[in-house]
């Protein structure tokens, strides 16, 4: 299998033409963080490597995160209060990839500091050693230190906080991405280095050999064309679909998945002017609540409650009041309806446990299974992406599954935070400045080539969105329908649905055509 060179189109053709029919050592099915993630690291080992996926890249959890790049503070607390030490270390190897998820793509992945506003002053101590612990585990890996906030500060944080009730604050520090875009560039990255990627293809069975699994037998659901994969290796990275893959392998297969769901509220005031993010410590039902800026919005949530398996899942009035109702418990000025521009939830992958009360205390932590050859790789969160993946691939070569040499991850840079930052920042300068930084976050050093596509035109009026856009998502990033560009490329429809139904009708122009 070729690579592609940084200025080659993504033909979705093409990659089936090089995927159907063929054998690779490894064939990941499911393309969110973690089968992305596996890419990666399979072919960082100089492995061939193919991966597909039902829907879009990254449509299902993966786009649809509270958007931290973070080790767990609430995990931390967790682990002190029933002495678990395997949240412990859950939180510090978050901790530890947190920083290399930032340095990996520093246009998509930035720190964010955020301050947990405190009711009283003997809980002013508790927060304060607690984030000093979160700064120690972090090690060298720290991205700034945490500190106590006063009143007066918290009010300038944001300014509709009610500040009445409060003794102050602790700030501390973590990361914050673009997940759905990154998650995106992670395929890019992955093609360039060799390997195979489609979306829209649905396994219809597992293929095996002598017992064990070595293929899959695949439709295009754009074509309705059938074929066949052989691989080495088969890994199921299917997230909340988990089980239903692993009960193709094994009929008799020990359910291993719960999930939960995550509801997120967009809204359009700006809450929080110095860009600094708001963790409310507590919520009437125990949980933690997050307001922080994000692409020009305010995202707020999230909510943690059983859920039923959906390729979209939705979101109820219930669980919109409980956002609203919980961060506006904090504000001096409600936060109303009419303020929201987009609302959207997202399944989290759970490995379950009989035990567990609720789904807010079922493990995160990664599982690596295999079910007559069948890989799976399923559990944690988009920060420890990069170490799930290396566990997988480790399991595999020790296993004896294929041969490999090792992970070469550790310090990759993915396509846009690869070459002259500087150079490409000033190809952008004669751009209005909200185009530029658009451009800059959602491309990094490859944006002059997005513009080199033509039409510097803004496809709505005040939105920094441009024409070009267009094209490069069709052409460069995978792109098939137009929720592709909207949801997961451009991210307006995760940001403001009204702004992305006035763009729909220029891509699917561009589509018929």
């Amino acid at each position: 299998m070729s690579a592609k060179a940084p200025y080659q189109p993504w033909s979705r053709a093409e990659q089936l033409a090089q995927i159907a029919n063929n054998e690779f050592d490894v064939l990941i099915i499911g393309a969110g963080a973690s089968g992305a993630g596996v890419f990666l690291d399979a072919l960082s080992r100089g492995l061939s490597a193919a991966i597909i996926d039902k829907q879009d890249f990254m449509a299902g959890t993966s786009s649809r995160s509270t958007k931290l790049v973070h080790g767990g503070v609430r995990y931390l607390e967790q682990a002190v209060k029933e002495l678990n030490i395997g949240k412990y270390q859950l939180v510090k190897e978050a901790l530890s990839e947190r920083k290399r998820m930032l340095n990996m793509a520093p246009h998509l992945a930035w720190p964010l500091n955020l301050v947990t506003p405190v009711k009283g002053f003997i809980a002013l101590p508790y927060f304060r050693i607690g984030l000093g612990v979160y700064d120690f585990l972090s090690g060298s890996e720290k991205i700034g230190p945490s500190k106590i906030e006063s009143k007066a500060t918290l009010s300038q944080i944001c300014p509709d906080l009610d500040t009445q009730s409060l003794s102050g604050g602790v700030s501390y520090f973590d990361g914050q991405f673009d997940d759905a875009r990154f998650g995106v560039s992670m395929i890019r990255t992955g093609i360039e280095m060799g390997g195979n990627a489609a979306n829209y293809i649905d396994v219809l069975e597992l293929k095996k050999t002598d017992g064990r699994v070595s293929g899959a037998r695949c439709k295009n659901l754009k074509s309705q064309e059938q074929f066949e994969v052989n691989a080495k290796v088969v890994i199921n990275t299917t997230g909340p679909w988990t089980d239903k893959l692993r009960a193709m392998a094994d009929p008799d297969y020990k359910k291993l998945m719960t999930v939960s769901s995550g509801v997120h509220v967009l809204v359009d005031r700006e809450l929080l002017p110095q860009g600094r993010g708001i963790l409310v410590p507590e919520t009437p039902d125990g949980r933690v609540l997050f307001i922080l800026p994000w692409l020009g919005k305010t995202l707020i949530g999230t909510t943690d409650d059983p859920a039923t398996l959906s390729e979209e899942p939705g979101v109820s009035d219930v669980e919109i009041d409980y956002v609203l109702e919980t961060a506006n418990a904090w504000l001096s000025k409600p936060i109303v309806r009419s303020e929201i521009t987009s609302v959207w939830s997202g399944l989290r992958p759970l490995v379950s446990d009989p035990d567990a009360q609720s789904t807010a205390s079922i493990s995160r932590d990664h599982v690596v299974l295999d079910d007559n050859g069948l890989i799976s790789l399923t559990g944690g969160k988009w920060t420890t992406w990069r170490r799930m993946a290396e566990d997988c691939m480790d399991h595999v070569v020790k296993n004896n599954l294929i041969s490999a040499r090792p992970c070469a991850t550790y310090q990759l840079k993915l396509v846009g935070a690869q070459d002259n930052a500087d150079a490409a920042k000033r190809a952008l300068a004669h751009l209005p400045n909200d185009i530029q930084q658009h451009l800059w976050q959602a491309y990094g050093d490859r944006a002059p080539q997005v513009i080199f596509r033509g039409g510097e035109e803004r496809l709505v009026e005040g939105q920094p969105y441009i024409k070009a856009e267009i094209d490069w998502a069709l052409q460069y990033e995978g792109a098939v329908t137009a929720d592709d560009v909207l949801n997961r490329r451009l991210r307006v429809a995760m940001l403001d649905t009204k702004v992305a139904e006035q763009i729909r009708s220029q891509i699917e122009s561009l589509l018929a055509a």
